[in-house]
């Protein structure tokens, strides 16, 4: 009964068997711990999983190559990765099984390049990996973005014949996606026999991660024709795609869509609900699904606050990050992005800084490149050009191109030619193939009337044979979003 609650996805009910049979006095055997294990590791109950090792080692139960890889399984899923490798270290047997959930644990971990030696050490250890061992590794691929070692997986998977199996079909479009590779992911789409509406959901969420949602969005229209129906994973992607086009009416329908299908109480559907009509201009229709939701996370305030400073409504944004403390919310690096964000939309330099330190000094959260760039920008937009600069010259780590290019933004909005020059050169050093950075200095040239700096920006531009990225707009004509360069 434990085995069977465990294996038809109810670890919670199955736990709760196992602990009415320890009450009874029933000793279980090790299927039943094994199950057990397993349904610790489907909840993510670290203490509980302990417990039943601790029981383990006082009933005397042998640590063979069944329990062990339970134990490391269960480990590995729970985050508590140091015992999970400290067990499959001592193990004196270990079976593919085995190796595969170390390669998992490691994969979907913060240390994704320990799985490539536990799979070389595999190899070495005279084991043939199988397509579980291949899932884990296109995971690894995924997460440390090499697609040299992606394609290399991919022809064993072709080797072996495992291409046809749907999961592997789906992971290598995850994967090929996420290195960048949207035709190949594209390919392997197309060439499956068998598509579910994971495959469909992964396809689009490849395109929205790329930036081509328009395309994500003919995809969905596709997969509908083919009567498959989507899941909240899928709807949480269309709404980012209709995010990213600004495409408002698109959104509606799609909120109309997923009410149709009870996704509605779904709390991560409505943060992504809020997000997208925020950013597509209508704050109404975003204040109006947060304040019916019966369960907000901290996703959903900061959000909220986020789109609130966006429309240049700060007082809103700094009363609803109040109101989220007093409900007992603990703010994240996100949410105070939002409220830094609001005080530079409105030029509110005192506030943001005590914002600014109450982050690190109050909820022990260090800032980041984007917290340092939103208060850049929020000096500079106010004028404060030379203290950003300072700013800047004594952040305790090495700025990026967006820090410098909010202060190089700033100069152009006041004018200043000289520090612009200076701040432009620091960009040209980190990122010389961006045109976006000449053509601002550029234009700083042209306001002040310096024709002959205009005349060099133009000769850097076209010595280097950089383009400029040309503008495109967005229409939406009945329900369909189209899009247009210049000159088309």
């Amino acid at each position: 009964m434990i085995s069977g609650y465990a294996q038809n996805g109810h670890p919670a009910e199955a736990l709760s068997l196992f602990h009415q049979m320890q009450v009874a006095g029933i000793m279980p055997d090790r299927v039943t711990v094994v199950s057990a294990l397993s349904a610790c590791a489907n909840l993510g109950v670290l203490s509980q999983g302990k417990r039943i090792h601790a029981y383990i080692m006082r009933c005397g139960f042998e640590l063979g190559v069944f329990v062990g890889t339970s134990l490391i399984g269960m480990y590995a899923k729970c985050g508590s990765l140091e015992v999970a490798r400290q067990l499959f270290d001592k193990m004196p047997e270990r079976n593919i099984v085995s190796w595969n959930a170390m390669i998992a644990g490691y994969a979907g971990s913060e240390h994704p390049k320990e799985a490539l030696q536990i799979f070389y050490q595999m190899q070495l250890a005279g084991l043939k990996p199988n397509s579980i061992t291949m899932l884990g590794m296109l995971e690894v691929c995924s997460r440390l973005q090499t697609p040299k070692l992606g394609k290399s997986i991919h022809r064993y998977i072709i080797r072996e014949g495992y291409e046809s199996d749907i999961a592997m079909g789906t992971v290598l479009i995850d994967t090929y996606a996420k290195c960048g590779f949207l035709d190949i992911a594209r390919q392997v789409f197309d060439k499956m026999y068998k598509r579910n509406v994971v495959s469909w959901s992964a396809m689009i969420a490849g395109y929205v991660q790329n930036g081509r949602a328009n395309e994500a969005l003919v995809l969905f229209d596709q997969m509908q024709l083919n009567g498959v129906k989507p899941n909240s994973v899928t709807m949480l992607s269309v709404l980012s795609a209709c995010t990213q086009l600004g495409a408002l009416h698109k959104g509606k329908c799609m909120h109309d869509q997923i009410n149709r299908n009870g996704f509605e109480s779904d709390v991560s559907v409505q943060n992504c609900l809020i997000d997208m009509y925020a950013k597509c201009g209508s704050i109404e229709a975003a204040k109006h699904i947060f304040d019916k939701m019966t369960e907000r996370n901290v996703v959903s305030w900061s959000v909220m606050i986020m789109g609130y400073g966006m429309h240049g409504l700060c007082d809103d944004s700094l009363a609803l990050f109040s109101q989220m403390l007093k409900a007992g919310m603990k703010p994240n690096h996100v949410t105070f992005l939002g409220v830094l964000s609001a005080c530079s939309h409105s030029g509110l330099v005192d506030t943001g800084w005590q914002y600014f330190y109450r982050m690190s000094q109050d909820y022990c959260i260090t800032p980041r490149l984007e917290h340092y760039a939103c208060m850049v920008d929020l000096l500079g937009r106010a004028g404060h050009l030379y203290e950003a600069y300072e700013f800047i010259n004594k952040m305790p780590v090495e700025p990026d191109a967006g820090i410098w290019g909010a202060l190089l933004g700033a100069c152009r909005i006041h004018c200043n030619v000289e520090l612009g020059e200076h701040v432009a050169q620091c960009l040209f050093d980190l990122n010389s193939e961006n045109s976006g950075y000449y053509v601002l200095l550029s234009n700083i040239y042209a306001a002040a009337n310096r024709w002959d700096g205009v005349a060099k920006v133009r000769s850097m531009i076209k010595d280097r044979g950089l383009k400029k990225t040309p503008g495109w707009s967005v229409i939406e004509i009945c329900s369909r979003v189209h899009v247009f360069l210049v000159d088309d």
